[in-house]
């Protein structure tokens, strides 16, 4: 790089928000971008170490981000785009959802504030839009092979886009009636406006992929249909099957999971209708979410502009320390507590907390009885063992479960093709994303859980290099 010394010139400038008082009033996207001149003087405190760990070892795409910094550095936005589409097909969606471990495994964090990485992501591909830089790049030749893509999240995207590009004809089916899963059902738009997902479908179907939308495969078509009229499938559907909470009041009404929750105001945000007595809202109630995640925290963010009265958030797990220990940072992420934008907007929130039962009045849940537990090494590991005294209740109006995803329902797509599943519930697949039924491949959350959008992409990607290397081989 021209300069090595920069992180002793400038500190980290993080990004800043809107007003909370401002955006719990909305559901628009709170970042406020910082200016072109402070990218610049924040990627300057990239140091060029001899082995980058952001890129090696934290970040799932493997983003060539010293690269990134030093055409930054240079003032050469256009040079930085093109690196970073070299490995990410959607830099403008993991540069605002992506909780960062490429920040996490930077080296200058040892003993000083890592370098701003996944904000700069966010304002290459933000300024090559803006540029017309990022156009479509339909294929030069066809190759005349088919390929279903089963399912229309990050992963299944990923895979669509690269095989289009390659030449072959791509369909994507996807169950519901737009294009995006996770991105268009599961994350608020306060943190990924949906026009985000719909600027990247423009330009895959300008590219030449294909959408079937509001198609359930295996239900409206069949999974032998696609087999016979294609001559690859890949099934990218996610991991949508959330883990549930088997206590007693678990049937009570207003008991739900955190997806289906944050779906439905989704779908009220883009304009859909839902019938009046389906919808589900907080305003002037006792919200309780179940779980310390990020889908915990999006719940608590939607429940603060829906108006809720209270929010609480209870996480079984103990509290990790508020940073990382300086002599190991890595890999410490993510075992430490991050408090995010939504908790900033207001949330009780408690560690080593175990739910023992939920109450109610007839069908209607009132309340929680919990009590506090503490963490012991036990027989087979790790185990909660609750303190005796420290049982309490807490009222509640709303109950949201939000303890993480299990696999596919049912069981995964990977049942419907006759594929093997593990005990997990993933798809069985060998080093190259190839299952057990020949043309048939998984890629994303199917096969590894549910895990980030970054991990999903890259999936996605090397799926469709497999599938490419196989089409080409028949």
């Amino acid at each position: 790089m021209d300069s090595h010394d920069g992180f002793l010139k400038y500190g980290r400038q993080d990004v800043q928000y809107r007003q909370v008082e401002e955006r719990i009033k909305d559901y628009f996207e709170i970042d406020i971008p910082l200016s072109e001149e402070a990218i610049i003087h924040q990627a300057a405190r990239c140091m060029d170490c001899g082995i980058p760990f952001c890129h090696g070892a934290g970040c799932p795409l493997n983003n060539l981000i010293p690269e990134l910094h030093y055409s930054l550095q240079r003032d050469q936005w256009r040079k930085a785009c093109e690196i970073l589409h070299a490995t990410n097909n959607f830099p403008e969606i993991t540069g605002r959802v992506c909780p960062a471990p490429c920040e996490a495994a930077c080296t200058l964090s040892v003993n000083d504030k890592a370098v701003l990485i996944r904000h700069s992501e966010y304002q290459i591909a933000e300024r090559g839009f803006a540029e017309n830089w990022i156009k479509p790049m339909p294929a030069k030749h066809k190759t005349g092979r088919r390929v279903a893509i089963v399912g229309s999240g990050p992963a299944g995207l990923a895979v669509a886009q690269q095989l289009t590009r390659a030449g072959h004809e791509v369909t994507v089916y996807e169950k519901e009636d737009r294009v995006g899963g996770l991105l268009r059902y599961g994350v608020p738009n306060f943190k990924l406006d949906k026009s985000v997902v719909d600027r990247r479908v423009h330009q895959l179907t300008e590219e030449g992929t294909q959408f079937v939308t509001g198609i359930l495969v295996g239900e409206d078509i069949s999974c032998r249909y696609l087999s016979r009229t294609y001559d690859a499938i890949c099934i990218a559907v996610g991991a949508e099957t959330p883990r549930d909470l088997s206590i007693p009041g678990r049937h009570l009404d207003n008991v739900l999971f955190a997806a289906d929750y944050l779906k439905q105001q989704n779908r009220i945000v883009a304009g859909e209708k839902i019938e009046l007595e389906q919808v589900i809202s907080a305003k002037d109630k006792i919200v309780v979410v179940i779980g310390g995640g990020d889908t915990g925290s999006d719940c608590v963010g939607m429940a603060r502009r829906q108006g809720a009265r209270e929010i609480y958030q209870f996480e079984i797990l103990p509290k990790p320390p508020d940073e990382p220990p300086l002599e190991t940072p890595w890999p410490n992420w993510p075992n430490v507590s991050r408090t995010s934008t939504s908790h900033e907007e207001g949330c009780i929130r408690r560690w080593c907390i175990q739910t023992k039962e939920i109450s109610g009045v007839g069908t209607t849940v009132g309340g929680l009885r919990c009590s506090e537990v503490e963490w012991i090494e036990g027989p087979h590991g790790r185990e909660a063992r609750e303190i005796p005294g420290t049982e309490f209740g807490v009222k509640a109006d709303i109950v949201l479960l939000a303890i993480g995803f299990l696999h596919a329902p049912p069981r995964g797509m990977a049942s419907r093709f006759g594929l093997d599943i593990d005990e997990g519930g993933r798809a069985k697949k060998d080093d190259a994303c190839v299952t057990g039924r020949p043309g048939v491949f998984v890629a994303g959350d199917a096969i590894m859980g549910a895990s980030l959008v970054a991990y999903a992409i890259r999936s996605g990607r090397e799926a469709a290099a497999q599938i490419d290397s196989y089409l080409k081989s028949q």
